[in-house]
C-alpha cells in the first residue's frame, strides 16, 4: 500500500508539473502572438509579414500574427464586450470608439517605441481634432485610438445611365426612373444620415440647420421621419449590400450605389481597366465623414506588439502600400502622402488645405479620396446613438423586414409549393416502394 501511495503521489505530481509547464508554454506563446481583428479587405496583407521582421529588428523578439476579419462594427464590438476574445488590436469606426470608451473597453496606447520613431505624429491634425468631439468621459480620444483610414459617404454612379446633375442631390435615390437599379449600403447609420439630410434639404439650403445637428438627432420624431423616407425608397431598390455593390457597379449591372468613398475609388479604378466609366459624387445637401481607428481592447494580452503595430501603420511608406491595395485613404498627412496622391492627369485643382495645411490649398487630387473643402464643410461625423440605438435598430428591422415585393413573395410561394409537392411525391414513391418490397417478400415466402 505504501509503495502504491508513493506511486500515486509521484503520478499526481507529474500531472501537475506537466500542466504547469503546458500552461506556462501557452502563456509564453500567447505573449509572442499579436491577434488583430480588422475589416475585410482593409490592409495589404504583405505588410503583416514585413511588420514581424521590423518588430524583431526593433525589439529582438519573434512574433506570430493571428489575423481575423469582420464586416460589421457591432459584431466586433459584441465579441470584445463579452471578453471571450483576447484580440490585441481592433479597427472600430468613430461612433463605436465612443461607445467602447463609455463602456471602458479600451486600453491607453503606449507610445514608447524604444529607439523607433513615433510615426503616430504623422496623423492629420484635422482628423485628431474631429475625433476629439467624441464623448469619451473626460478622456482624450487620441490616447485610446489612432486613426487608420477615413472617407466620406456618397454616390457611385454610371454616367452612361445617370445624369451628373441627378447625383448633385440625394433625390436620385427616390427617383422612379432608377427603379431596380439602386443599391444601398446595408448600414443603418449611413442610411439614417442620408434620409434625415434629404428630409431636411430645404432647411439646410436656408442655413436653418446643420448636417452635424441633423445626423446626431435621435429623437423619436426624427426616427419616425427616417422610417417614412426609408419606406418610400425601398420599392425602388435592387437590394442592400455590405461589400458586393462595387463589383455590381463595375459590371454595369446597376446604375447607382450609395457607398463609401474607398469602395467607390476601388470600383472606378477596376471599371476603368475594363473600359467602363464610373464616377463619385457627394450631394450638395451634405453627407457623412467617417474615421476608422486602431485601438487596443481591454482584454488584450500583447499591448506592446499592438502599440508597435499601430506605430508601424503610420509610417508613410506603409500607409501608401495600404492605400494602393485597398483604395481607401490613410489618415497620415505627411509630405510623402501629399506627393503620392497628386494626379497630373486631372484638369482641376481642389482645396484640401483642411487635410494637408497650406501646402494643400490647390492640389490635383481625386475627389473620391480628398473632397474639396467646400464639400467637407457640409459633411459631419455621426456619433453614438446611445440610448436611442435600440429604437433606431427596431425601425431599421421594421423597414427591411418587410422588404418583399409581390413578385418576390410569389416566387417564394411557388418554390414552397414546389417543395411541398416534391415532398408529397417522394413520400408517395417511398410508400409504393415499401409496398412492392413487402409484396415481393410475401411471394417468396409462399414459394
Amino acid at each position: 500500500m505504501k509503495n502504491k501511495s508513493v506511486f500515486c503521489f509521484l503520478a499526481g505530481l507529474a500531472f501537475v508539473v506537466s500542466g504547469f509547464v503546458s500552461c506556462h508554454s501557452h502563456s509564453e506563446r500567447r505573449l509572442s502572438t499579436l491577434k488583430i481583428y480588422n475589416w475585410g479587405d482593409y490592409i495589404d496583407e504583405s505588410v503583416l509579414d514585413d511588420f514581424k521582421a521590423w518588430y524583431k529588428e526593433q525589439t529582438g523578439e519573434e512574433l506570430r500574427i493571428v489575423y481575423q476579419v469582420f464586416d460589421i462594427n457591432e459584431i466586433m464590438l459584441t465579441k470584445i464586450a463579452r471578453g471571450k476574445e483576447d484580440f490585441d488590436l481592433v479597427c472600430p469606426s468613430d461612433y463605436i470608439i465612443e461607445r467602447m470608451m463609455k463602456k471602458d473597453l479600451l486600453l491607453p496606447i503606449r507610445r514608447h517605441f524604444g529607439d523607433s520613431t513615433d510615426y503616430t505624429r504623422n496623423i492629420a491634425p484635422y482628423i485628431t481634432q474631429e475625433l476629439s468631439k467624441l464623448d469619451c468621459r473626460g478622456r482624450r480620444t487620441s490616447d485610446y485610438a489612432v486613426p487608420y483610414m477615413w472617407g466620406t459617404t456618397g454616390l457611385l454612379y454610371n454616367p452612361k445611365f445617370v445624369a451628373e446633375e441627378d447625383v448633385q442631390s440625394w433625390a436620385c435615390l427616390w427617383n422612379p426612373k432608377y427603379r431596380g437599379k439602386i443599391l444601398m449600403k446595408d448600414s443603418y447609420r449611413d442610411v439614417y444620415g442620408t434620409c434625415i439630410i434629404y428630409a431636411n434639404r430645404e432647411g439646410l439650403a436656408r442655413g436653418e440647420v446643420s448636417v452635424d445637428a441633423l445626423m446626431n438627432d435621435y429623437s423619436q420624431a426624427t426616427i419616425d421621419t427616417v422610417e417614412v423616407y426609408m419606406k418610400a425608397m425601398k420599392p425602388l431598390l435592387a437590394g442592400w449590400e455590405a461589400d458586393f455593390g462595387k463589383e455590381m457597379m463595375t459590371k454595369s449591372k446597376l446604375y447607382l450605389n450609395m457607398t463609401w468613398s474607398g469602395d467607390a475609388e476601388w470600383a472606378i479604378q477596376e471599371a476603368g481597366a475594363i473600359g467602363t466609366e464610373l464616377a463619385y459624387a457627394i450631394p450638395e445637401e451634405g453627407s457623412t465623414v467617417w474615421y476608422d481607428c486602431w485601438a487596443i481592447p481591454k482584454y488584450a494580452k500583447n499591448v506592446k506588439a499592438a502599440s508597435y503595430f499601430i506605430n508601424y501603420m503610420c509610417r508613410p511608406d506603409i500607409a501608401i502600400r495600404n492605400m494602393e491595395e485597398i483604395g481607401y485613404v490613410s489618415a497620415v498627412s505627411s509630405p510623402e502622402i501629399m506627393e503620392y496622391v497628386q494626379d497630373s492627369t486631372l484638369s482641376a485643382c481642389s482645396d484640401v488645405s483642411y487635410f494637408f495645411g497650406e501646402a494643400g490649398k490647390a492640389l490635383k487630387v481625386r475627389h473620391t479620396m480628398y473632397p474639396d473643402k467646400r464639400f467637407m464643410e457640409k459633411c459631419a461625423m455621426e456619433r453614438d446613438f446611445g440610448d436611442a440605438t435600440e429604437a433606431v435598430l427596431d425601425m431599421w428591422s421594421n423597414v427591411k423586414g418587410d422588404n418583399l415585393n409581390p413578385g418576390i413573395l410569389t416566387f417564394i410561394f411557388v418554390c414552397f409549393g414546389a417543395l411541398l409537392v416534391l415532398g408529397i411525391y417522394s413520400k408517395y414513391k417511398r410508400k409504393r416502394r415499401q409496398q412492392s418490397i413487402r409484396l415481393l417478400k410475401s411471394r417468396r415466402t409462399k414459394a
